[in-house]
Formats: C-alpha cells, sequence, structure tokens
C-alpha cells in the first residue's frame, strides 16, 4: 500500500471509529473453512432470507458463534447458556426480543466480540421487523464491513446487511439510504463477483435524484477508484469537500486521487488543505512527508 493510501485510509477509520464507541470490538479467533450459509441459528431454526445465495460460500453463523464461545471464561459461559435458554422458552414475540436484545448486549458489553452482536441484533430487528431496527442493524455490520480483511466475513457480514436492507426496503422502497447501503453491501461484501459494478445502477439512481446525497457520492466514489476512472473520483470528491469543507477524510481522498493521477500540484494543495483538519499527530507526519516528497 502506497503511503497517500494509508494516510487516506488511517483518516477514515479515525473518522468511523467516531461513529460507534465500540469499534473496538473484535471478531472471533480462528480460522474456519469456508462453508454455505445456513442461516441457521444454533438452535436450528431457520431464517427466510438469508440462506445460501447463488454460488456464495461463507463461513456458516453457527461456525461463528462457537468460535466466540471458546473464548468465553467459565462464569461467561454460564451466563450465556442461562441467556439461550430464553430464546426457546419465549412462547410471545415480546420475550424473544427480550433475550436477542439481552444476548447481543452481552457479546457487546461483556466480551467485546462483534459477530455474536452483530448476529444477534439482526436477529432481534428481524423478528421485529421495524424500518427502525433493520436500519440500524443493517448499518451497524456496514459500518464494519469495510474495514474486515478475513474475506469470508467480509461476506458473511455482506449477506447479513443485503439481507436486513431488502427487509427494510420491503417497508419503505423510498429509503434512500437503505438502497445506497444495499448496493454497499454488495460491494463490501463482493456479493457479485460475476457482475461487480452492477450495484451502481442502484446507487446511480439516488444520486441522480439528490446529487448532494452524502452516502451515495461516497459509494459513487468507491465505484470510480475501483473502475479506474479518476476524474469522475475528484468530481464527486470536490462536491463532498464543498458539502463538508471540515472533513479531513473526503479531503485527504481527493489528495490521494491526484496523487495518484501523478498531478503532484493539486495533490500538494490538498495534502495541505487536509492537513489543517486533522488532529492525529502520526497521520499528520505522513501528510508532511508525502507533501515534501512530492515537492522535491
Amino acid at each position: 500500500m502506497n503511503k497517500p493510501q494509508w494516510i487516506t485510509i488511517g483518516v477514515a477509520l479515525a473518522c468511523v471509529a467516531s461513529i460507534y464507541a465500540f469499534t473496538s470490538i473484535k471478531p472471533p479467533k480462528g480460522q474456519p473453512k469456508p462453508a454455505a450459509v445456513t442461516g441457521h441459528d444454533e438452535q436450528g431454526g431457520n431464517h427466510e432470507g438469508h440462506d445460501h445465495e447463488g454460488g456464495l460460500h461463507v463461513i456458516a453463523t453457527d461456525t461463528l458463534l462457537n468460535l466466540a464461545k471458546k473464548q468465553l471464561n467459565p462464569e461467561q459461559q454460564l451466563r450465556l447458556t442461562t441467556l439461550e435458554k430464553g430464546i426457546t422458552r419465549g412462547d410471545v414475540k415480546e420475550q424473544q426480543l427480550h433475550v436477542y436484545h439481552q444476548l447481543a448486549n452481552f457479546w457487546r458489553d461483556s466480551v467485546g466480540i462483534f459477530i455474536p452482536y452483530a448476529w444477534y441484533t439482526s436477529e432481534a430487528a428481524r423478528l421485529e421487523n421495524s424500518e427502525k431496527s433493520l436500519t440500524f442493524a443493517a448499518h451497524l455490520l456496514l459500518t464494519f464491513l469495510p474495514r474486515e480483511k478475513n474475506p469470508e466475513l467480509r461476506t458473511w457480514e455482506g449477506l447479513q446487511a443485503k439481507d436486513l436492507f431488502e427487509r427494510s426496503l420491503k417497508l419503505n422502497p423510498g429509503n434512500d439510504s437503505s438502497i445506497v447501503g444495499l448496493g454497499a453491501a454488495h460491494l463490501y461484501g463482493n456479493l457479485s463477483p460475476d457482475k461487480p459494478m452492477e450495484w451502481l445502477s442502484h446507487v446511480k439512481k439516488v444520486h441522480d435524484k439528490d446529487s448532494t446525497n452524502e452516502f451515495a457520492l461516497n459509494m459513487l466514489v468507491t465505484g470510480s477508484m475501483i473502475s479506474g476512472q479518476y476524474d469522475n473520483a475528484i468530481k464527486r470528491l470536490k462536491t463532498l469537500v464543498t458539502l463538508h469543507p471540515q472533513n479531513a477524510g473526503y479531503i485527504l481522498q481527493l489528495a490521494d486521487v491526484y496523487d495518484r493521477t501523478g498531478d503532484k500540484k493539486n495533490a500538494v494543495e490538498w495534502y495541505k488543505k487536509g492537513l489543517q483538519h486533522t488532529e492525529t499527530g502520526e497521520i499528520k507526519g505522513e501528510i508532511e512527508k508525502r507533501i515534501k516528497e512530492l515537492q522535491k
């Protein structure tokens, strides 16, 4: 990875970290072999809409949950067993919802492992089936998805987000954020390997309707970078910078694109502007080094 990319990603992650206080939540340890998406929870219940899809293969949910359980101490294991029994005992929807929320909070607050936290949050959203809960769970997954290094986990997270966004869109087909989110799930989860840019058509429709939609612009920038259309990426990043002039992430992304295209003058100009809005000392040092390199 070249230095400009490192700078941009460093600032982007710093921005993401401010969204959720629990971004230090870790994935389950271990390297499980790929398996088809089962869509089953550990009690064996089938969850319509998030089972095996096309030719995609990812880690089974049960496998992920079992890996996470192996990291628990005896006291945590006892607490988890008690909570899990409440799922089968819950005859009423509200009781099951309560247990799912308890399980999600347990994995988030007591253990700090993301996958089971996201899973039970998603299961609660599916059971509740409200637009608010579904989009919250979907965006939770989407927040972590671009940073996921394990391709199998990334596909699992992408499929979960996709299912949640699709359910939300059934309730409100006109939700632009969910339309773009669905495209993002496809992109970051690599859910359409045969047609990697097909998701863009839906995002473009949102952008055509509202050219200032930040989420849509972000995804179109990503698409432009993937396809090597740097002129389009620059155009959209300039729009984002105009709309959000204090956003160091957008400014440094713009500098990075100019850097990649060999436009040293504009790269230096935008790196300098990015310095004005960057507080992290390590990142500031890298930006300053890059500016000196470009000015040689």
